[in-house]
């Protein structure tokens, strides 16, 4: 049989590559100069441009970026197609294409004082290009919200230890916030006591986990869970017959968190909570790897570390039937999403961190370096499948296998590293809640960003960025994540988790192509000497991909299968289904819309018909 550790050498064997080379030739390119000063020291508020050390900043954004994505997407693609293409667009993709998107949306942000990347492409191509890129970044900002809000409900519901420690980890980055900024506490020494407590809350939820509800049917929580409303399902809560009340009930919460956190200023919850919960997710990635590794040459895991049975190389190129019969060519590459390449990153590098870096120098870790660190949670996760196998329960989109693969599967690596299996999925579903967390209240700020970017307002330390007008109103920065909250728990409740799941994959890579084609607009307009194929090439093949990708969704599942043929019954059901047929159709618009106008200024700079601008000319 073969062993797991091959998927962890064709990654690491890739990315190292990567790493070392294209990434350095990469920040050569840009010219990354430290004696220059970035939009965090220029512009310091202590609001939303603060300078951060790198470990904290580095933290923060692989956090931020890391969510759920890179774990459900792999597993289910994996599944559906086998474990040998899902390897091969993880270890080739993303060194080539997503970490590329990432770095040039950071490099580009700080050359434009901390701007979105809808500004900077709104510098060289005009208002319109710019209003078309922040649309499509809002309305993909509101699915991510939604998606993940969902997968934390769906995680918390199967981990209740999980639920308590998650409620220990947040309450402690509050104090650590205050300990650093407002008490100006020792730096290591706080690190040390604050990261040991975060693990000591892990323990803490395995002794008192938490629930709203009890389980339908047969089912129960475990061993001494918690349970808020005792003897009730709570199938009264919106959502509850789709999702199982306790699911349902943990959604809403999740989604007033995001609006709070992401209303509060970053040194309150956003940058420690982020700086803690990231030693988390390196001890979750890395120390899975590790385990990896050891179990594989010592033998000291409670369960061979070999790809299981039940999940082939390659399943043919409509994958298996039973777990989502959909063609490899274009859904596989729109599915994993978030392991190779995201257009979510492109927000969070120039909406949050752009606006926190030292030094233009820590780009190549931090952009280059955090996506590699991605895509190794992308090889964990596929990892996880391949040793758990598929769960009985999976069902089409793969949430039913993806979440317990991961738990079950990362805990049993980590008996090869001495920890038991009763400890160790708990603290994988925990780093997998710390993924998605981090992950929603950044969305939710970043939609705020793109929010005041569309109307022209800008929110104070002490104001809420609201002023005269519906549009300004809208923008404001509490009023402004309710919006986004309000929809996305809209799109929830409705119950179509693989509809939900592929409308996000597809619009989060098309965005991604968007923001490498701002990186290629801005590269034009920088130098006429400057090449393009670093960033054109990738985008040009997500534009292709995510189109056909959409077109088929939108055309072929949603309204030929599930609307004509009858695919799905209920007036309610019906309606979704029109709902993300027309939203597909904006996007699809939008996206189109600006590459052209994104081309024309290409070939206008390049062909000498106006001279190119300067890389931070505003």
């Amino acid at each position: 049989m073969t062993s797991v550790i091959w998927i962890v050498v064709a990654v690491l064997g890739t990315f190292s590559v990567g790493y070392m080379g294209y990434s350095r030739y990469l920040s050569q390119f840009v010219d990354l100069d430290d004696e220059r000063e970035t939009p965090a020291h220029k512009y310091e508020d202590g609001q939303e441009y603060v300078p951060s050390k790198k470990p904290v900043l580095l933290g923060h954004h692989f956090s931020s970026i890391a969510g759920g994505a890179p774990i459900v997407g792999p597993i289910t693609a994996g599944a559906i197609w086998g474990w040998v293409p899902a390897l091969l667009w993880v270890a080739i993709g993303n060194p080539l294409m997503g970490a590329v998107h990432d770095f040039i949306s950071l490099s580009g942000s700080i050359r434009h004082e901390g701007r979105s990347i809808g500004y900077i492409v709104g510098q060289y191509v005009g208002e319109r290009g710019k209003n078309l890129l922040l649309w499509f970044a809002f309305l993909t900002i509101i699915l991510v919200v939604a998606v993940f809000a969902l997968v934390v409900g769906i995680v918390l519901n199967a981990f209740p230890s999980a639920a308590t420690a998650s409620f220990v980890y947040i309450a402690l980055a509050v104090v650590f916030g205050v300990y650093l900024y407002q008490l100006d506490g020792p730096f290591i020494p706080g690190t040390v006591v604050f990261v040991a407590a975060v693990f000591a809350g892990v323990w803490v939820g395995i002794q008192y986990p938490f629930a709203f509800f009890e389980l339908a049917g047969d089912a129960s929580h475990a061993a001494g869970t918690f349970v808020l409303f005792e003897g009730s399902t709570g199938s009264w809560v919106p959502g509850a017959a789709a999702l199982g009340g306790n699911t349902a009930a943990w959604v809403p919460v999740i989604i007033v968190y995001a609006i709070i956190a992401s209303a509060l200023p970053v040194w309150t919850l956003l940058q420690p909570r982020d700086y803690l919960s990231s030693f988390l997710l390196y001890a979750g990635v890395g120390g899975a790897l590790v385990a990896i590794v050891v179990g594989t040459i010592f033998g000291t895991s409670a369960e061979p570390l070999v790809i299981d049975s039940s999940i082939s190389p390659f399943s043919g190129f409509m994958g298996v039937d039973s777990r989502a019969p959909y063609p490899l060519f274009p859904m596989l590459f729109v599915t994993i999403a978030c392991g190779t390449i995201s257009g979510f990153h492109s927000l969070v590098s120039s909406g949050t961190t752009a606006k926190q870096l030292n030094k233009e120098s820590d780009a190549r870790l931090i952009g280059y370096g955090g996506m590699l660190g991605e895509g190794l949670l992308a090889a964990t996760a596929l990892s996880a499948l391949a040793i758990a196998g598929f769960a009985s329960d999976a069902a089409a989109g793969g949430i039913g296998g993806a979440l317990p693969n991961f738990a079950t599967g990362g805990g049993i690596m980590l008996t090869s590293l001495g920890i038991p299996a009763s400890f160790g999925a708990p603290f994988m579903a925990l780093v997998l809640v710390s993924f998605l967390l981090t992950s929603t209240d950044t969305a939710a700020r970043l939609g705020r960003y793109m929010m005041e970017e569309i109307v022209g307002t800008k929110a104070t330390p002490t104001g809420t960025g609201s002023g005269a007008g519906l549009g300004s109103f809208f923008s404001g920065r509490y009023v402004n994540p309710i919006l986004q909250g309000a929809i996305a728990y809209a799109l929830v409740i409705s119950g179509e988790w693989a509809t939900l799941w592929a409308l996000f994959g597809s619009a989060n890579q098309l965005l991604a192509a968007l923001a490498l084609l701002t990186g290629t607009v801005w590269l034009a307009n920088w130098d006429e000497k400057k090449q393009l194929v670093s960033t054109g090439v990738p985008m040009a093949i997500m534009v292709v991909i995510t189109v056909i990708a959409l077109a088929f969704l939108a055309g072929y599942q949603w309204l030929f299968v599930n609307l004509i043929q009858g695919g799905v019954t209920g007036i309610g059901n019906q309606i979704s289904m029109v709902v993300r047929i027309l939203l597909a159709v904006v996007l699809v618009y939008l996206a189109l819309s600006l590459v052209r106008i994104g081309y024309g200024n290409i070939t206008s700079v390049r062909g000498g018909d106006r001279p190119a601008a300067e890389p931070g000319d505003d």
